[in-house]
């Protein structure tokens, strides 16, 4: 199962307030596991950054002035995230923000039916404790030394960890027999599987000979007081 982890950074909390999304960071994962595909990208908000939010995700007008608007990257981005389930921490932000942007481009929003939420899965799990994405980093023993300020992209690879965990944890891949041998069915690229038979391993008549010499050297065996033993 495919499936897009993503987060976004903005100049505020609310779209229709007139704030912008500046930068998206995406990775795609299938079957819980990361194929090092992601799609990453910054933007120009067409409008001042307020201090209160450089200070979270350290992105200045500065560095923004030269980056595409949103328009220009929606095509790149939309291939990537195809019709896949899209997970996010506190989802309804992430998707206020990328659906708020495909409007203003005249594109189709991204329907909540695709939305996985892991803030609402923490709390199922773990009522109570705290929720961020940092707190669930320490719970689950995830390393986060790197993050010194929030970025899409690292904090996109940071809740993919955290999803797996939510998730079932690292086994979570693991099935029944049966299950594997469907997964490995032959594809185009992948030659048929020649299965050998069982081999039958017996013991020769000289081997069986010279063990029956050797239980007659034994000195009150235990199988010998047991019939079903001997």
């Amino acid at each position: 199962m495919r499936e897009i982890v993503f987060d976004t950074e903005t100049t505020g909390f609310s779209f229709s307030d007139g704030d912008r999304m500046v930068e998206i960071g995406c990775l795609e994962m299938v079957n819980k596991v990361e194929t090092g595909r992601t799609f990453h990208a910054y933007f120009h908000p067409e409008r001042t950054m307020p201090p209160e939010a450089q200070r979270v995700h350290g992105l200045s007008d500065a560095f923004l002035a030269d980056k595409p608007l949103f328009p220009q990257l929606v095509e790149d981005l939309l291939d990537f995230i195809g019709d896949s389930p899209l997970v996010a921490h506190n989802a309804s932000f992430d998707f206020g923000f990328l659906n708020g942007e495909l409007q203003r481009c005249g594109r189709a929003t991204v329907g909540l039916h695709r939305m996985v939420d892991t803030v609402a899965m923490a709390r199922m799990r773990h009522p109570g404790a705290k929720h961020s994405l940092d707190a669930l980093c320490n719970r689950y023993g995830i390393d986060r030394s790197h993050r010194t300020v929030h970025g899409a992209l690292l904090d996109a690879q940071l809740l993919s960890q955290v999803y797996v965990e939510l998730t079932g944890g690292r086994q979570i891949g693991l099935g029944l027999v049966s299950e594997v041998i469907e997964d490995m069915a032959p594809t185009q690229s992948t030659p048929p599987t020649t299965v050998r038979p069982a081999r039958i391993f017996a013991a020769a008549e000289s081997e069986l000979a010279r063990h029956a010499a050797f239980l007659k050297t034994v000195v009150n065996p235990l199988w010998g007081s047991d019939p079903a033993l001997s």
